[in-house]
């Protein structure tokens, strides 16, 4: 293969394609542009700057592929972060399950930048420093948030460049792809036979930094890479089609009704069709996405914005947005941070906020907001309590069980869980082996009677009525924004040290029953 053919293919294609989801008259936010087929159509490529052969070209071993009965007892689809929009990624097993599934399995496969488990300092820590290393790496070596399930398979994204298949029973490889030269920060989503990546990272280009000191906004991502949905076979990890954007599409996109919906850096939200990978609409909510990836509920996506920082409710099917709030004294980036949850009619968004100079140090405190979901009326607040300002990735991801909110933060090591009714605290839990960094970004997860948290090195059990430590187990490493994935015996997990790991749910908590 040409590769300089290949590289001006792709850049007439993306371009081409960019131009045409462009709506025709500026907009703002509660305004969107549907995109008709015929005059924004554009031809989608499948070539991409990758020689054959080389080093980032596909990689596929169907002989890796789980076998048809091992496959139908996990789920078929995974249509957004934390695999629904409560967050809680746990399935219990179906009738007839294999004894593998109950018992639960352990591998680790390491990806292609994989740091020793052992290590517990980020590569180039000198450098960063033990409070900035781990989240580098994170960004733009390991693997930012947690992995997807579906039919026996486990997908991840990572940011060294690569997407993963790998069977779930055995770790062993199916397919690695590297579409684009940009990391990978979102957890695939999986639907129609499709696996679906989000490309993006946090940089900014010069000319948009300049931008940003006169202007107080910025596109993030813009000029940095080649952005965007990448849609894949499932199978065999062939790229479908890309739709490219100017900014970044670092959030774990969402399915729903044939359409997959992102935000991006650049200010908007978008639906796009996952079968012919043209644009459905295209909102403009200024400011840029950081981590929020959306929830789709009842026909509403829901989503937060950084810079200017927003939470928003859109119409799913028209992109019109319905209602926009805020949290009060959130920090612009750490409210964009958080992935709302939904449940019950009530929408739970986290941020951190309020900061200080307290002894030469900036400390903050974590606010929880949550709306009714139909109108965007505020229901209650809660505080979690002021600690130091943490690096880079900010908030926790909260997660919603059985009328009860539980969620984490890095600002003071916390893990807390509230009535979503009331907003009554429960309990907190002190993460008792807390990072520099910062510990509870990931969702945790409920499985049969207990909660499960990645955080920092290791997997922690807790008791969910009482936030009481029922067992812990030391994995290494470092978990970024990770929710454990629980299938029946076995928690499957991501982590920052670039690996995908299986372990066994009896190693967590001595006690489970799968």
């Amino acid at each position: 293969m040409n590769t300089r053919l290949t590289w001006i293919t792709l850049l007439i294609a993306t371009q081409a394609f960019a131009t045409g989801s462009q709506p025709t008259a500026p907009e703002t936010a509660g305004n969107s542009q549907r995109v008709g087929n015929a005059a924004q159509a554009a031809a989608l490529s499948t070539e991409v700057a990758v020689e054959k052969g080389g080093p980032y070209d596909r990689v596929y071993h169907p002989e890796n592929l789980p076998s048809m009965e091992d496959g139908k007892h996990f789920p078929d689809t995974w249509t957004s972060l934390g695999a629904n929009p409560a967050h809680n990624a746990a399935f219990e097993l179906t009738s007839g399950a294999p004894a593998w599934l109950s018992h639960g399995v352990e591998w680790k496969f390491a990806e292609a930048r994989s740091w020793p488990l052992d290590r517990k300092e980020a590569f180039d820590n000198p450098v960063y420093g033990e409070r900035r290393g781990p989240s580098t790496q994170t960004q733009f070596y390991g693997n930012a948030v947690g992995v997807s399930i579906a039919n026996g398979v486990v997908y991840a994204e990572s940011d060294d460049q690569f997407a993963y298949a790998v069977n779930a029973r055995t770790g062993k490889l199916i397919w690695r792809t590297s579409p684009v030269g940009n990391t990978l920060m979102g957890t695939p989503v999986v639907a129609q036979g499709k696996v679906f990546l989000s490309a993006g990272n946090v940089g900014f280009n010069f000319s948009n930094v300049t931008r940003f000191a006169k202007t107080k906004t910025a596109a993030r991502g813009e000029g940095i890479s080649f952005n965007g949905i990448y849609a894949l076979s499932a199978k065999t990890g062939e790229l479908l089609w890309h739709y490219g954007t100017d900014g970044e599409a670092m959030p774990t996109a969402a399915f729903s009704n044939g359409k997959i919906y992102i935000t991006t850096g650049d200010g908007y939200a978008q639906a796009i069709d996952t079968q012919t990978g043209k644009p459905v609409w295209k909102t403009e909510l200024h400011g840029m996405a950081n981590m929020s990836s959306p929830s789709i509920v009842d026909s509403k996506m829901y989503v937060a914005m950084s810079s200017p920082g927003g939470v928003f409710c859109l119409d799913a099917t028209s992109g019109k947005v319905l209602w926009k709030s805020n949290i009060q004294g959130a920090e612009d980036t750490g409210i964009g941070d958080v992935s709302p949850a939904v449940s019950n009619g009530v929408v739970v968004m986290d941020a951190v906020a309020d900061a200080k100079q307290e002894n030469g140090k900036t400390t903050m405190d974590t606010r929880i907001v949550t709306y009714d979901a139909r109108t965007g009326k505020i229901l209650w607040q809660a505080s979690m309590g002021r600690g130091a300002k943490p690096p880079a990735f900010k908030g926790g991801v909260p997660m919603i069980h059985d009328g009860v909110v539980y969620v984490g933060t890095p600002v003071n090591n916390v893990i807390q869980a509230y009535d979503l009714k009331s907003g009554q605290k429960k309990w907190t839990w002190q993460v008792p082996d807390a990072s520099a960094a910062g510990s509870g970004r990931g969702a945790p997860t409920y499985y049969k009677g207990a909660l499960y948290v990645s955080t920092g090195e290791y997997l922690y059990a807790l008791n969910p009525s009482s936030g009481a430590l029922i067992h812990k187990y030391h994995v290494g490493g470092r978990f970024g924004i990770v929710n454990p994935v629980i299938i029946g015996g076995t928690i499957y997990l991501s982590n920052s040290w670039d690996w995908l790991l299986a372990v066994p749910l009896s190693k967590v908590n001595p006690t489970a029953k799968s």
